[in-house]
Parts: structure tokens; C-alpha cells; sequence
């Protein structure tokens, strides 16, 4: 069965809206650690909020050639997953590897997670929320930067889990920036 990871960016003290956040020089090793990231999935979970803020962003950097290297390593790999659109509002999307997906997303993930292929990914807020309440999360990859940044949405803010959720520290990584790649799998609900 394919996993489903959820990552995202946060704060020391939990902060994972990107507006907020103070963006300083993650250098080369940020940007690879979530290409890696990517090239071990092949697909991408995503609501339509964080979909928007990342189509058709990504994809004009992959086109700009004064793009970084690193960004636009990021930028082809993440235009060439495919992408599944949580959305009731959405009626239609600007990426040939995206579908739009509006039933029930338990059934959708347990479905996708049954097909063959590689990882799946999961981005944002609102539908991790979500899916860490149905349980349907393996494994976590936080990357928290050494910012404390005292306001914005913080993660699982308003989630309500059944049960305590025990993770296991799996892999941790230091950047040279002072972020660190922390890698959590679930063991079980306490």
C-alpha cells in the first residue's frame, strides 16, 4: 500500500502560514530535501487554497530561466506529479496533471492509497487536518525554522483527534540555515 505523507513548513512556535513566516536564506539542501522528497512520490494531495497559492506559481518558475537552479529542480519536479484537488468550489484547474475531486475524501484517499505507485504527498492545512483526524496519515515530515514569528495559523489548530497520536522519530536532518527536517512515522492511538 502506498503511503501518505504529509509535510510542511513551520515555526518553533507552530506558525505554518507562509505569509507569515520569516523567509531567510534556506540555501541549496531546503530546496533539495523537498525534491527528494518529491521524486520519492508521484503524486499530490492538495485543497484548493494551497493549490492556487502553488498553481501557477510553480509552473511559471520552471518556464523563467533566471530562476534558480534549485527552484526550478523544485518547479519540474513538482509540475510532473500528479495532483488530486480537494474542492466543492473549484470547477476547473490550469495543470494537465491535475483532476478535481469533490466526494468523500476518506473513500478517495483509501482508494489511491490501494492503487499502484509511489508515495503521496499531502500539503496545507485544512485536508491534512483532515486526514489526520480519519487517521489516514503514515508518516509526518516537518521542516521547522529557527523563527518564532508570535501570530498566523498554527498546525492542527481546530483539528479534533479521536486519540492522542504517538509518532515515531524516524530520520532528522540539520540544514546549514538552522532548519531542521524532522521525519515522524505513526505507531499507533493512545
Amino acid at each position: 500500500m502506498r503511503k501518505l505523507i504529509f509535510a510542511i513548513n513551520i515555526t518553533l512556535d507552530g506558525c505554518v502560514d507562509h505569509t507569515k513566516q520569516i523567509v531567510s536564506d534556506e540555501g541549496p539542501e531546503y530546496l533539495e530535501y523537498f525534491v527528494q522528497l518529491m521524486r520519492d512520490a508521484d503524486m499530490q494531495i492538495f485543497g484548493r487554497k494551497t493549490y492556487e497559492l502553488m498553481v501557477p506559481y510553480w509552473p511559471e518558475v520552471a518556464k523563467d530561466p533566471s530562476s534558480s537552479k534549485e527552484d526550478r529542480e523544485f518547479a519540474v519536479s513538482f509540475n510532473s506529479l500528479d495532483k488530486v484537488v480537494f474542492s466543492r468550489s473549484l470547477k476547473s484547474v490550469d495543470d494537465q496533471n491535475a483532476r478535481i475531486v469533490s466526494t468523500d475524501i476518506r473513500d478517495e484517499i483509501l482508494k489511491l492509497k490501494k492503487e499502484r505507485g509511489k508515495n503521496i504527498l499531502v500539503g496545507g492545512v485544512d485536508i491534512p487536518s483532515q486526514l489526520v483526524e480519519l487517521g489516514l496519515i503514515d508518516e509526518f515530515r516537518f521542516v521547522v525554522a529557527p523563527t518564532i514569528v508570535g501570530e498566523g495559523r498554527r498546525l492542527f489548530n481546530g483539528a479534533s483527534l479521536p486519540e492522542k497520536l504517538q509518532l515515531k522519530l524516524v530520520e532528522s536532518k540539520v540544514f546549514e540555515s538552522g532548519r531542521i527536517a524532522l521525519r515522524y512515522a505513526k505507531q499507533r492511538q493512545v
